[in-house]
């Protein structure tokens, strides 16, 4: 997965960056302090790779990942080339799903573009500029389109009639993630690639003082807006995890659990990364390697194995399959297989989350 980190400038965008990457990304209190986007490719938690390491004293662990881009702040006009906002919302284009950070506390040594953040008017000022910049591209391909009707083609007519439709959702202020489509308008919608149709994650950034107390307005306003559109939000202080970042595991999970809180912002992220994007990991277990493979929900056994190696998608020939808990509550995989808990599973099997999985295959 690739998830862009999006907001107004001076949001705390690098900072969480930093805190998640500890990429060192520079955070400095002035508009444009990033210009080209950073990434850092961030090791996914999982106990479960930890427990299997402890059965199977692997040579190698590895774990799933996420790359994180942490692009320019948006301002308004960035559609019309605004703050360099071309170059920023060509790099949007390219993840896999919206990151937004909103700002959702004062402080006055802390520079906001217009004056005190307001969470409202700021993810508004960013949904319009990507807004923008999609009817903008929807109008070239509208006209393209248009000009392929002329034989007649009746499916041209259909995909017009849609991109007229998303169109008009656009022109209204609404995301193109909010239109209703079928299945043939839904590989339109996939083909046009468009900014307000991906994903988005929203990101309410606190003080750190906040972060304890019952929930600001503020946040409030943030949730509201994520409900209407079909969005989901993670609550965090990306001070607090900048400094949880410095501290090695074991102190890292004393100061959480001193801050009263049951995971990181790290933590949270993942996790709702992962179900805002429809991803499931499956595991294989051995001596020379543990290790989690990320998929999306509803994949079938041999293009999980393709993950792996094409040849074993070619050559496939069934899946030892176990879950994840059955096989810690055996102890071992012999265990296990006595009590007749790993399944034979064919071509028809879709993957769960966890399942831990041997492919057997024959090219």
């Amino acid at each position: 997965m690739r998830l862009g980190i999006v907001g107004l400038p001076n949001v705390g965008k690098s900072t969480l960056f930093n805190a998640i990457t500890r990429a060192g990304a520079t955070v400095a209190n002035y508009p444009f302090c990033t210009i080209d986007p950073n990434i850092g490719s961030v090791a996914v938690p999982d106990e479960r790779l930890d427990r299997l390491a402890e059965m199977y004293h692997p040579e190698k662990v590895t774990y799933a990942t996420i790359d994180f881009v942490d692009i320019a702040g948006l301002v308004k006009g960035a559609s019309k080339g605004e703050g360099l906002g071309n170059q920023f919302l060509a790099t949007i284009r390219e993840v896999d799903a919206i990151l937004h950070v909103v700002r959702c506390f004062n402080d006055d040594q802390i520079i906001h573009v217009d004056g005190q953040p307001d969470p409202a008017r700021d993810i508004e000022t960013i949904n319009f500029e990507l807004i923008f910049s999609d009817l903008e591209y929807l109008e070239r391909r509208i006209d393209k389109t248009r000009k392929l009707t002329k034989g007649g083609d009746k499916s041209k007519l259909a995909e017009v009639a849609f991109y007229e439709r998303v169109q008009a959702h656009l022109t209204d202020g609404k995301p193109a993630r909010t239109v209703t489509a079928d299945e043939d308008e839904t590989d339109w919608m996939r083909q046009l690639a468009l900014l307000t149709s991906k994903p988005v994650l929203y990101v309410a950034n606190l003080s750190e003082d906040d972060l304890n107390q019952p929930e600001p307005e503020s946040v409030q306003t943030v949730r509201n807006i994520a409900a209407a559109e079909a969005a989901e939000v993670v609550v965090i202080s990306a001070r607090i995890e900048q400094e949880i970042a410095l501290l090695d595991p074991q102190e890292r999970l004393e100061f959480i659990n001193d801050l009263g809180l049951s995971e990181s912002g790290l933590d949270k992220i993942v996790r709702a990364g992962y179900h805002l994007l429809g991803q499931i990991s499956f595991l294989t277990a051995g001596e020379p390697e543990v290790r989690a493979w990320t998929i999306k929900r509803g994949t079938r056994a041999p293009q999980a194995a393709g993950k792996i190696h094409s040849d074993i998608e070619r050559g496939f020939i069934r899946a030892e399959v176990i879950a994840y808990q059955d096989l810690m509550a055996c102890g071992s995989h012999a265990a296990a297989r006595e009590k007749g808990l790993i399944r034979s599973e064919g071509k028809d099997y879709v993957m769960q989350d966890g399942d831990v999985v041997l492919f057997r295959f024959n090219v």
